[in-house]
């Protein structure tokens, strides 16, 4: 299959891999062109515009950091370059609202929403997931490319917005969930606990999410590189506050957990994972 790939971030550039070595045709644009050269080392060919890349392909899938560009990227480039039959696939996490706004821009039989769960070395060993949302059809018939992207994928329902509301809700989780277990080592650590004794702890609890699992060396450590960064997960999280406020109910832990992220963000270096959260506790501000 013929396929483009919009934005080639750390996870856009895993999308693209794995689709190369699916045996797929893949064509990549970044609004900062360098960015493509990983996918191109794998197989890709990179596009000079996104128009371009959308007429090269039969399907469409945007991978971008947030709403504005996301919303921006298909009304300047996408939309008026769609051929009959072409679809788009969005795998950013993003507001339902959004999705539903694009799927109106385009056509809702041609758009299907496709948040991914999993880091994007998942991705690469085709050991995420996908939530999906839109029409029932749209998604069967791209029934091979769900497989090829993805160990196993999930049908939300047929409005767009279905699927991104559990991305939404997911990553809630996994952030609020995060920063709690930061601030338990944190204050652990604080307190004097044996550092091998309090590892083996958080390794074997069932106290600590499994979704955590992979981040625990990264907590652990006094550094914290990574492909998630603070403020993304901040967003993130402000995008469950956003769709809670949408929907006439409060999250006033969700804004905490927010701001924490943001306060993370700011005081971290650049490449830092979500787990810098775990500094705040360790060297609280003043």
């Amino acid at each position: 299959m013929r396929v483009s790939v919009l934005g080639t971030g750390r996870m856009g550039t895993a999308v693209a891999r794995r689709l190369v070595e699916q045996g797929h045709q893949v064509t990549v644009w970044n609004r900062t062109p360098e960015r493509t050269a990983a996918a191109v080392a794998a197989g890709a060919t990179a596009a000079a515009d996104a128009g371009s890349a959308v007429q090269a392909a039969e399907v469409t899938i945007l991978s971008l950091a947030d709403d504005p560009a996301v919303l921006a990227t298909v009304r300047e480039h996408v939309a008026a370059s769609l051929a009959d039959g072409h679809v788009l696939v969005d795998t950013s996490t993003v507001a339902p609202r959004t999705s539903r706004d694009v799927a109106a821009e385009v056509g809702p039989d041609r758009f299907v929403a496709a948040p991914i769960l999993g880091a994007p070395h998942a991705v690469e060993d085709g050991a995420a997931v996908l939530l999906l949302g839109g029409p029932p059809r749209t998604v069967e018939r791209l029934a091979g490319l769900w497989s090829d992207l993805s160990a196993s994928h999930r049908f939300c329902g047929d409005d767009a917005g279905s699927a991104t509301t559990m991305k939404v809700m997911a990553n809630y989780l996994l952030l609020g969930e995060l920063a709690v277990v930061a601030e338990a080592l944190g204050m652990a650590e604080a307190a004097g606990a044996d550092p091998q004794v309090l590892q083996g702890f958080l390794r074997t609890s069932p106290l600590v999410p499994p979704a955590l699992a992979n981040r625990l060396d990264n907590l652990l450590a006094g550094e914290h590189p990574g492909w998630f960064a603070p403020d993304l997960g901040a967003k993130d999280v402000e995008l469950a506050v956003a769709l809670a406020r949408e929907s006439g109910v409060a999250l006033p832990i969700a804004a905490v957990v927010a701001e924490r992220y943001r306060e993370a963000g700011r005081r971290s270096a650049p490449g830092d994972d979500v787990a810098a959260v775990v500094e705040l506790v360790r060297h609280p501000a003043g």
